[in-house]
């Protein structure tokens, strides 16, 4: 019946109207279910008829029909049966409409026996009663499912071409929301083909939502291929993080995209699916636990407490900034000499906490500046993430390098002794670690600076600023990274330009180290270089070639990955330890600290009282032999410097 319905429909052209039919009043809805009960009624009195059944006639019909028609009224608005979207229509819809109809028929049938006590007969027929009650459920409910099946039926019809076809990966309670939601998506974007149950013991000839459940006893990209999907969507709320990444790397080598989706109980707004489900990011497959940390620790040191983070508008201290924010400090001063990022991050943030936001705009290299910062504000911690990172740019400037990474972090450093911060923090890198480039020479000697200081300055009495630097590799999505890079050239067809095939990186999430840097400014006894487990490094082809099939390319084929050579500085591998120092653990796995050889204080001023006296007289080529002194393990790479090394 349904099928010829459909046929019908198509060949009048009837089908195609749907597309602009809108929600119907809820006025209009409930008019249709009084008209479905008066329908009801009419086929109950032939009914009847023809059983020879005597009716009353005339007035006591009339106001018994009316009666039957009000009463069901009043339970629809009671129970709001029309409230529903007709084409959304669910299981509580139908239980509504049960309830509804069966409390009518239960206060007409009692009514009915009331009436006969009073009067001596009764207003209706008791068979009557009971043959309305089922029709009017009945055509009520059988109206819901007409409208929601031609709805879908259309949907599955209309743009059936654009449509992805896809298998969920899951069979539970999830998996089935997220199906169900996906089905009444508008427009839809999936041809749902059935369901992939992760459990291979159960029997594989059941379905859900009239698809079929296939047992994973098979690889999961042949089960794709004999159903025709292009896609898989992982809505299995079960699988571990391992799982996953296996799951994602096998149809990404096999050419089919993934998809992921939260849990059902985390939307926000659980009506819309259309931003739920997601391609994977390159993020979501790290493939490392989650971070727990210690927020009674971090609470205690940030709450209440005014925050200074230097480097604010980039992409590691603006996210220091929103972490700090949620540990409700006094205020928290947003130090950049960037203009337009930190007007932009202040426009972000200054709406939900417009009491406690400062943004000052200074270079970190003029210390009378940063005077009037620490005077005026007087700030108790200090997140230092201000620097030059870009490796290429200052092997060309060492100048600069020098000037912002180690003499800006030597006013910050100092002042705070002057200021009695409580803890000083200064964020690091992995390239600072047997140096091969100027930048990781400049943050390793502020890094011997901060670390000289705190030594020297513990001993003094009345000194309480506990110094300390955190190290870590590469930040998946900060300004200028690799993957931002791979991302735009993706868009723009490619090339992607990898710079060595062999070429190795560490790689965590932005929001992954600032969690861990606030952990270490929290357990921090002063004078530590804390390390963050940065998970396995990852083959920065390997990295390329993933981008491109989460992008829906086959590398090499559609996109090109294209080998430039190394830039000057850049190394093959980077490292997290010197190759002398050995590690201590905290009570957080994810951090360790590096125990390094401790430097004289006053050795260290001195030798970079040596590097600013070159700053206005020496040449590039005399900075970094200076550099090379203060560091005896920065030995140049792919560097117009590598000749001083001889």
């Amino acid at each position: 019946m349904f099928d010829y319905l459909i046929t019908l429909l198509k060949s009048s052209g009837l089908l195609k109207k749907l597309r602009t039919v809108g929600y119907l009043p809820i006025w209009i809805v409930f008019i249709i279910d009084l008209f479905i009960v008066v329908l009801s009624g009419v086929i109950t009195h032939i009914l009847l008829l023809n059983l020879l059944v005597h009716f009353h006639s005339g007035t006591v019909l009339v106001l018994g029909n009316l009666a039957i028609i009000a009463v069901n009224g009043l339970f629809f608005i009671f129970f709001r049966t029309f409230s529903g979207i007709i084409r959304h229509s669910t299981f509580i819809d139908g239980v509504k409409l049960l309830l509804s109809t069966s409390a009518a028929f239960m206060f007409l049938f009692v009514m009915n026996y009331f009436w006969e006590f009073n009067f001596g007969y009764k207003a209706y027929l008791n068979s009557a009663l009971f043959i309305n009650y089922i029709l009017a459920f009945s055509l009520l409910f059988l109206f819901r499912i007409m409208v929601k099946y031609l709805f879908e039926v259309y949907s599955s019809i209309e743009d059936q071409k654009k449509r992805i076809n896809a298998v969920i990966f899951g069979v539970d309670a999830n998996a089935i929301s997220v199906a169900n939601a996906l089905k009444t998506e508008m427009p839809a974007r999936f041809n749902l083909l059935g369901f992939i149950d992760n459990n291979t013991t159960n029997n594989s000839r059941k379905s859900l939502l009239n698809l079929p459940i296939i047992n994973h006893s098979r690889k999961t990209y042949t089960i794709l291929r004999s159903l025709k999907a292009d896609a898989l969507i992982i809505a299995e709320k079960s699988l571990s993080k391992t799982d996953i990444i296996a799951l994602v790397d096998e149809c990404l080598e096999y050419n089919f995209k993934v998809y992921t989706v939260p849990l059902i109980t985390d939307w926000e707004d659980q009506t819309q699916i259309s931003n739920k489900v997601k391609s994977f990011d390159i993020e979501d497959l790290l493939g490392r636990k989650p971070i727990v940390l210690n927020t009674d620790n971090i609470s205690s040191t940030l709450q209440n407490k005014t925050v200074l983070v230097t480097g604010a508008a980039g992409s590691i201290g603006s996210e220091i900034v929103r972490q700090v924010l949620q540990f409700n400090p006094k205020k928290i001063i947003l130090l950049d000499q960037a203009e337009t990022p930190l007007h932009q991050l202040v426009l972000e943030l200054e709406e939900l906490h417009t009491e406690v936001i400062r943004p000052f705009i200074a270079d970190i290299r003029n210390k009378e500046v940063l005077e009037t910062l620490f005077t005026k504000y007087k700030p108790e911690v200090v997140f230092h993430a201000a620097a030059y990172k870009h490796v290429p740019l200052m092997e060309l400037n060492p100048l600069q390098a020098i000037c912002t990474n180690v003499i800006g972090t030597q006013h910050l450093a100092d002042l705070s002794i002057q200021y009695k911060v409580e803890r000083f923090v200064m964020i690091s890198t992995d390239k600072a670690v047997n140096p091969s480039n100027v930048m990781g020479a400049s943050k390793r000697i502020a890094e011997k600076y901060i670390q000289s200081l705190h030594y020297l300055t513990n001993q003094t009495e009345g000194s309480i600023t506990k110094f300390m630097t955190t190290r870590f590799g590469n930040v998946l999505g900060s300004n200028g990274s690799i993957v931002p890079l791979f991302s735009k050239q993706i868009k723009e067809g490619g090339p992607l330009t990898i710079t060595h095939p062999e070429i190795i990186r560490y790689f965590m999430t932005i929001p992954e180290a600032c969690q861990l840097v606030l952990e270490a400014a929290a357990i921090g006894n002063g004078g530590e270089i804390f390390i963050f487990d940065m998970g396995e490094p990852v083959k920065i082809i390997d990295l390329a070639k993933k981008m491109i099939r989460l992008a829906g390319f086959i590398p090499e084929q559609d996109i090109k990955i294209k080998v430039i050579g190394l830039r000057p500085g850049e190394k093959l591998f980077e490292e997290l330890l010197n190759d002398t120092s050995k590690t201590l653990p905290t009570h957080n796995e994810k951090i360790v600290i590096a125990e390094e050889i401790i430097e004289n204080h006053a050795e260290i001023q001195t030798e970079i009282s040596h590097l600013i006296a070159l700053i206005s007289t020496g040449t590039s080529t005399e900075l970094v032999m200076q550099m090379k002194k203060v560091v005896p393990e920065y030995i140049s790479m792919n560097s117009v410097f590598e000749s001083l090394d001889n």
